[in-house]
């Protein structure tokens, strides 16, 4: 079955959608997230998506076009540990209907197929119930509590510490493990 979303590298191309989509998604995305909102947050997010620490993915749906959400693989480290921490979010219009479950699927996938990882992390506050159940539905278990472990909004906030590794996601999809 072909999927309904497609995920591509952010570019440039991707500014005026990008910002109206967030913005037009604000009472969706906060407390949990804070994504660009103007050219000039676009273009400091642009240049942190390098491709080799950070690489930041867009969803689209496939028969819209549409940006369904963004997915970010940040702080990737190679060597012995290969891991990364994953960071998602959807956008208002485009949600309740499974496509950033397909779409954080597809991500995950990249980063141990393509970007070679052993183990990606999404760190995830504990009210945020969508993003705790998407991260269960695919597999993730939650490996801790981290009391006031992130800044978001210009606070610190208690996250919770999901995890899932390249054989246990190969496994669940019926893949070959490497």
């Amino acid at each position: 079955m072909m999927p309904r979303v497609t995920i591509q590298p952010v570019s440039a191309d991707d500014a005026e959608e990008l910002i109206m989509a967030n913005l037009a998604s604000i009472a969706l995305h906060e407390p949990w997230v804070s994504p660009c909102r103007d050219h000039a947050s676009f273009m400091a997010y642009l240049a942190r998506c390098d491709g080799e620490k950070t690489v930041g993915l867009i969803a689209r749906e496939r028969e819209s076009g549409r940006i369904v959400g963004v997915i970010n693989i940040s702080e990737i480290v190679r060597g012995l540990f290969l891991n990364a921490y994953l960071g998602y979010y959807g956008m208002a219009g485009m949600n309740g209907r499974g496509l950033m479950a397909e779409a954080v699927a597809l991500a995950v996938t990249y980063a141990f197929h393509t970007l070679g990882l052993h183990r990606v992390e999404a760190n995830i506050q504990p009210d945020n119930k969508a993003s705790r159940a998407l991260a269960e539905r695919l597999g993730f278990r939650k490996e801790g509590y981290s009391p006031r472990y992130l800044k978001i909004a210009g606070e610190w906030r208690d996250h919770e510490r999901w995890a899932i590794l390249a054989e246990e996601w190969d496994a669940a999809k019926g893949e070959v493990s490497r």
